[in-house]
């Protein structure tokens, strides 16, 4: 366990120096002279705070704090609001300042964030298991302002870059716990860069042996990656200059963890997996030319190099709903290698790498709304007092990597939906009642059932009946979570009415028999029926799956027990 209470030593006071520099120079262009007072200030209050805390893993508390912000502006391409935040969370967390004291140096959008991450750092601190009923108050700070997502970003990125100063046991439930929600969510946030580096340092913490073996061997065949990059690059470096694009042209790696899961996928060895690397294509163009150019980029590859037609994906019509746009297309390369060329723009890169916070600096961008709409849901779904956090928390993983479809209503208004949802999803993502009324669906012209699977394109016009009611089973037909969520508080619905049912349909048949339904009776009853909950007895008797005769034959026997006792 380190010192924690040591100085620092003039080895960490280099570090923090060179830190404050590093994060001063990715600051530059986002300060403005008024800006300036206030970010000092958040400095100086944590240089006053936290000048001699540790972290658990023994690094300086300041150190850390500067690293977020550094993080939370140069790879996360945030403003000035989140670089003071950042700066103060960790004095915050422990218990170093207060809200109040936050409110009255700092704006209002400082502290809205502030109580957000403050509500993190109580959850941590009371040693929240993220499977716990608890961790749904930490998702809903989350999607109260996306900013508290991006910084508990930086803050887990910055954590896992020094998780070796880690004892193990805090290494593994650190690297879980990125593992289960916060790599998720920078891929939903199209943070894909941070993404790929947290899923990487998982492995490196949880499967060290395959990490080294797939590192090692890309280490020993980078010279043949590099000199086979270059030579495919070559003559469509030629072709683009030559039809005076202003472009730049690079191989990428595929990370590690990457390479692992399709080692896996595949059952292959590492020299079988064939796209250990893409290549990707970046144009410098006006906005309103980014679509034309992105395709003559697309015809200038393959006229060079043969494409599969199967693998073309068109991220550019129609963007994903965290903003990724982009089009890749795999051809076959010399000695007939199959390699991935994605193409895009500068401004399509930056939000490619840089995700939601890069949405800020290209206003008016459309798949922004897509975010708002997500976020939207899971504070839905997370306010519902019915859901369950465990079950909402791994749908919620499953749909943050999920693929989309995107289908068109009657009207021609494009929805979007994860791959895998049916008609019966559309219908609960349109409207709680017409999911409920749902008996299926005319997809481009033609009769389907509610289990349909959606595909991109499909035009759906919802079928309903005014004598529809939802259904058990259908929970096995939806997989979203929105739809799991509005669907199960309809069948609650639905038991309780039944419930209230059979209820006055007892009471009324006991008392044509002189007997009276306590309290008590009840209870009784539903003991010696061996039913599970009260509801559950009370539906049975309406849906006559319990004879009221059996109920009366009961009580008359527990008369006689008591008359001859």
């Amino acid at each position: 366990m380190p010192n924690l209470n040591k100085p620092i030593s003039p080895q960490e006071r280099k570090d923090i120096l060179q830190s404050y520099k590093s994060l001063l120079e990715a600051s530059e262009a986002i300060i403005q002279p008024g800006d300036v007072k206030m970010i000092r200030e958040a400095i100086a209050v944590s240089l006053r705070k936290a000048t001699h805390i540790r972290r658990i893993s023994g690094t300086p508390a300041l150190l850390h704090s500067l690293e977020i912000a550094r993080i939370v502006v140069e790879e996360v391409g945030l403003g000035r609001t989140s670089l003071i935040c950042s700066l103060l969370y960790d004095v915050l967390r422990n218990g170093e300042i207060t809200i109040e004291e936050i409110r009255e140096q700092f704006d209002d959008h400082v502290v809205l964030i502030m109580e957000g991450l403050h509500k993190v750092a109580d959850l941590y601190n009371r040693n929240t298991s993220i499977k716990s009923e608890n961790f749904r108050k930490l998702l809903l700070t989350f999607a109260q302002d996306v900013r508290v997502i991006l910084v508990i970003i930086a803050d887990r990125l910055r954590t896992m870059r020094t998780l070796e100063r880690y004892d193990r046991q805090s290494q593994e439930v650190i690297s879980s716990e990125v593992a289960y929600l916060y790599a998720p969510m920078a891929h939903r946030l199209g943070l894909y860069t941070i993404k790929s580096e947290m899923e990487d340092l998982v492995m490196k913490f949880t499967n060290r042996e395959m990490y080294k073996f797939i590192a090692k061997k890309l280490n020993e065949t980078k010279r043949a990656r590099d000199k086979y990059i270059s030579e495919f690059i070559a003559p469509l470096k030629k072709e683009l200059s030559d039809q005076g694009l202003d472009f730049d042209i690079k191989g990428r790696t595929k990370t590690i963890n990457s390479i692992f899961h399709k080692m896996r996928k595949q059952n292959v060895e590492f020299e079988q997996v064939y796209d250990l690397f893409a290549i990707r294509i970046i144009i410098d163009t006006d906005i309103k030319k980014e679509k034309a150019e992105c395709w003559k980029v697309y015809s200038i590859v393959t006229d060079k190099y043969q494409p599969n037609p199967s693998r073309l994906r068109d991220w550019l019509s129609v963007p994903k709903s965290n903003g990724y746009e982009s089009l890749h297309t795999t051809v076959l390369g010399p000695n007939h290698k199959w390699i991935e060329v994605q193409i895009r723009t500068k401004r399509m890169d930056e939000i490619a790498e840089k995700g939601l916070a890069a949405h800020w600096r290209y206003k008016g961008i459309k798949s922004e709304r897509g975010l708002d709409q997500w976020l939207t849901n899971v504070r839905e779904i997370l306010e519902n007092p019915e859901v369950n956090a465990v079950d909402f928390i791994d749908d919620f993983r499953l749909n943050l990597y999920e693929e989309e479809v995107f289908v068109f209503t009657p009207k021609g208004d494009l929805r979007r939906l994860p791959k895998g949802a049916t008609v019966l999803d559309f219908a609960f993502d349109i409207h709680s009642e017409v999911g409920k009324k749902c008996v299926g669906a005319r997809v481009n012209q033609k009769n389907v059932s509610i289990k349909y699977e959606l595909r991109n394109g499909d035009q759906v016009e919802i079928q309903t009946s005014s004598n529809q009611e939802p259904k058990r089973d259908w929970l096995s037909v939806v997989s979203t979570s929105r739809a799991r969520t509005k669907l199960k508080q309809a069948l609650r619905d639905i038991e309780y009415k039944e419930a209230e049912i059979g209820r006055e349909m007892l009471a009324r048949r006991l008392k044509n028999w002189k007997m009276e339904l306590t309290d008590q009776l009840i209870g009784q009853l539903v003991k010696h029926f061996r039913y599970k909950s009260v509801h559950d007895f009370f539906r049975d008797i309406a849906e006559d799956n319990l004879d009221a005769v059996a109920v009366k034959d009961y009580i008359l026997k527990e008369r006689e027990g008591e008359g001859t006792g």
